[in-house]
């Protein structure tokens, strides 16, 4: 049948024509390229539902809208290409394209891209049979709610950037006081707009909504990577001489990149909103991952047309679970406690003292490492004697969840492999280099567990429940104990509710929740101490000996970003992983 056919009938007519064709195609469909798909459940009442599925299995095709993934493709990649190229001009060339550029270019994207969140908001999602199905898989309740937590932290980065530019407005562009108010506005609308929409598998306006999907993703990406280079640069230290690198005091190239040196502010309290937006800016980044990935998952639903399942739900609770989340805790004080040392001591400027804190943090870190390969090895060895089938069906969470794991951890995998060579290479002289040379092959093998961990955990199917009560209770007699005292007339309830009663976890089940709730905490440690500016990689000097000062702040600033958003996964992983189990 022709397409133009297809469109002039109604959508019931539509609906019985692709049933007989899946009829008579059998399993053939499913070479051809259908899509089936099991993980999505109705949208709310007053949008029809069934009366549009293109057959009784949920098939679906979209012929004539695959130009609009080439085009919102296309848009991501040109809006991430322009801005690679600002930021890197911005950085290794500052006089010609300033940071002030990018922050114009930013603004460029920004806007368009709420008032597409808007037009999406108050047209597309009201339109008639819009939104048909929900995926249950996507934007789930503890990521929509870490997406507000981090909103709120960077809405606060702004309100202090706002802040320390006034003081410099008449010596600086107004841009830098105009963008953070931008990009305010935006994380406002934003969070409003994943908050409801994050499931949301969209019928009309494919294409415009792709499209504006891709740019929404591609401004997220682009505010991260500004986030990461700004905070790149705040960390690093920059040498003076030849020979003096250790110095956390020295001017650093992102102070002068930020204008003329003899711009005063022109209050009292710059420095400390400088200091503070700063330790702000892990919020912010963590904020951009999270909202693109809930982007992407969007795009890859738009058209798709499901089944009717009901989602699974798991609900939090540290019921029999005691030992992880115990001994989780006292690593992540630990590790706080040995951070804040770190950090004082660095800053101190002795040889001594920085010796001593890098050892104290080499050790701590190196311990929690160990104790994390045993518990990922004994995890993994439970999921190979457990009897779970892997999920089924196509699911873009999950999937997404797994490229961004092994992905993300490539960053660390490349620190931890040129620490390992320099090491190698300058010789082990002294236990500080022997410790960090343990600590990078600890890691290595650490990193590869735990990512086998958590995609077995998240790959297999969630426990069900099928434990009956024993005990039950007279539904009437509950409800009618006044009116049996007061009229005296016998009454025989037949109706009874069942009262759960609370049985032990099968020892595999526990385990796991005990492995997921350690490594879960462990995790968060591991993001905290290089996400607020523990930086061993500069403090030791031994990569910049070995690989040179540019050399050595390239492989840093670039694989550290990635490795430090990976723990964070990690931490939302583990916990998906802890809930299903």
């Amino acid at each position: 049948m022709d397409f133009n056919v297809l469109k002039s009938l109604d959508f019931h007519d539509v609906n019985l024509y692709f049933h007989g064709l899946y009829l008579e195609a059998g399993k053939k469909d499913e070479a051809e390229g259908v899509q089936h798909i099991s993980t999505v459940h109705a949208a709310p009442l007053g949008q029809r539902s069934a009366s549009v599925a293109l057959s009784s299995t949920s098939v679906w095709r979209d012929r004539a809208g695959s130009w609009g993934w080439m085009l919102s493709a296309f848009i991501l990649l040109n809006v991430l290409i322009l801005g690679c190229a600002l930021v890197s001009g911005s950085v290794f060339n500052a006089v010609q394209v300033s940071n002030t550029h990018v922050q114009v270019f930013l603004i460029i994207i920004i806007i368009p891209t709420t008032a597409w969140m808007l037009f999406y908001k108050a047209y597309t999602c009201r339109e008639e049979e819009a939104v048909l199905y929900k995926d249950v898989h996507a934007g789930p309740v503890w990521l929509r709610g870490g997406l507000v937590l981090f909103g709120v932290c960077s809405l606060i980065m702004d309100v202090f950037k706002i802040a320390y530019y006034v003081g410099y407005t008449h010596c600086e562009s107004p841009v830098k006081v105009l963008f953070p108010v931008v990009q305010a506005v935006f994380i406002l609308v934003q969070t409003y707009f994943l908050w409801l929409h994050a499931k949301d598998c969209v019928q009309v306006q494919r294409n415009v909504t792709r499209c504006g999907l891709m740019l929404t993703l591609a401004t997220n990406l682009m505010l991260w990577m500004m986030a990461v280079t700004e905070e790149s640069l705040h960390q690093t230290v920059y040498p003076d001489s030849n020979t003096n690198y250790t110095s956390r005091t020295l001017l650093l190239r992102a102070a002068a990149a930020d204008g003329d040196s003899s711009c005063q502010c022109s209050h009292t309290s710059c420095s400390i909103f400088e200091h503070a937006y700063y330790y702000l800016y892990p919020f912010n980044i963590e904020y951009s991952l999270f909202a693109s990935a809930m982007t992407y998952v969007m795009w890859k639903n738009v058209g798709r047309l499901v089944d009717d399942h009901p989602p699974h739900e798991h609900r939090f609770h540290l019921r029999d679970v005691l030992l992880g989340p115990a001994g989780g805790l006292v690593v992540l004080v630990a590790g706080i406690a040995t951070f804040v040392v770190y950090e004082v001591d660095v800053l101190a400027e002795e040889p001594e003292k920085r010796d001593t804190a890098l050892t104290m943090y080499y050790i701590t870190n190196t311990v929690t490492i160990i104790l994390m390969t045993i518990f990922t090895a004994a995890g993994c060895v439970i999921f190979r004697l457990e009897r779970r089938e892997h999920a089924s069906g196509k699911n873009p969470t999950r999937s997404l969840d797994m490229g961004l794991l092994v992905g993300s951890s490539m960053g660390q995998f490349t620190v931890s492999y040129f620490t390992i060579v320099a090491v190698l290479g300058m010789g082990i002289d002294g236990h500080v280099n022997a410790l960090n040379l343990a600590w990078s092959i600890l890691t290595v093998v650490e990193l590869c567990l735990q990512n086998v961990f958590i995609i077995e955990g998240i790959r297999r199917e969630p426990h069900h429940d099928v434990r009956r009560a024993s005990i039950f209770s007279n539904l009437l007699a509950l409800h009618a104990q006044e009116e049996r005292r007061s009229s005296h007339i016998p009454m025989s309830p037949r109706s009874s509710i069942a009262i759960p009663v609370h049985k032990p976890l099968p020892w595999k089940r526990k385990l796991l929740k005990e492995i997921s709730a350690f490594l879960l905490l462990s995790n968060v440690i591991l993001w905290i101490m290089p996400a607020f500016g523990a930086r061993p990689q500069f403090d030791n000097p031994i990569g910049t000996d070995f690989y040179e000062f540019h050399m050595w702040v390239a492989v840093v600033n670039i694989g550290l970003p990635f490795g430090i958003f990976y723990r964070m996964h990690s931490v939302a992983s583990l916990f998906e992983v802890y809930l299903t189990s």
